[in-house]
């Protein structure tokens, strides 16, 4: 690697190749609204703080939307307790701020073969461009097929209902977790969401389990491995890590 890798990761991975460090592909939003006008995008904690733990682990990330370019970052998550450390550090790097803005298109990549985990990030955004779409379809169904790390968070899970395996809904007998309807109403956008996460996952014959509001909690099931809110962020990305390296 460049001086920029050395620097920032342990030393034993200065030896590795780029092509011999697992990669995780990290997929975002695209969309800046909600069908009702209500401004959103990426909740941006949901990106930095998988981002830095991966990063710690010593994978390669690619930052992959629906669209590919900048991606929009929902103001709520810049403001007060919501703009972490992590957040921070990310609106402050170079590297990060660099993929986040020149994002990787998802039509362009060729999954499983492109990478070891896939992990979609949450936002309201999500809501609008994580449904019915054909390439995130396509990518989920094939890493988790592939016996991939597939993992996503909070409103990330909102992909999953989409996604079938063996005919049946992917999620339909499987342990899973998401932004919980209690959740979505305490925001005020139970009527501007396509469905309910919660709902819609225990609907398909999911083994839904949730927290408290507000508080984190992380589900695995094999390789899919699943958020509830922002909370839980770290221990969706500390889930997907142990799974790659066992």
């Amino acid at each position: 690697g460049n001086g920029k890798d050395r620097k920032k990761r342990a030393p034993t991975m200065s030896s590795l190749s780029a092509e011999a460090r697992k990669k995780v592909v990290l997929v975002c939003t695209s969309s800046p609204a909600l069908s009702n006008g209500h401004a959103t995008g990426l909740w941006l904690e949901e990106l930095a703080t998988p981002y830095y733990a991966f990063a710690a682990a010593g994978f390669e990330c690619v930052i992959a939307s629906i669209k590919g370019g900048a991606v929009p970052i929902d103001q709520g998550s810049v403001t007060g307790g919501f703009f972490t450390e992590d957040c921070k550090k990310f609106m402050h790097d170079p590297v990060a701020i660099g993929m986040l803005g020149h994002s990787v298109a998802l039509s362009t990549l060729s999954f499983p073969g492109c990478c070891d985990a896939v992990y979609l990030t949450g936002g309201h955004g999500c809501c609008e461009d994580f449904v019915d779409n054909a390439d995130l379809k396509g990518c989920i169904e094939a890493m988790y097929e592939a016996g991939k790390a597939t993992a996503s968070d909070c409103h990330g899970v909102i992909a999953l209902p989409q996604c079938t395996s063996g005919g049946k809904p992917l999620v339909a007998g499987k342990k899973v977790t998401g932004f919980a309807d209690s959740e979505e109403a305490a925001v005020q956008l139970t009527d501007v969401v396509p469905f309910l996460i919660e709902s819609k996952l225990k609907e398909q014959g999911g083994v839904f389990s949730k927290a408290a509001d507000w508080n984190p909690h992380t589900v695995v099931d094999g390789n899919l491995i699943t958020g509830q809110n922002p909370q839980s962020s770290k221990g969706t990305a500390d889930a997907t890590i142990a799974f790659m390296n066992q």
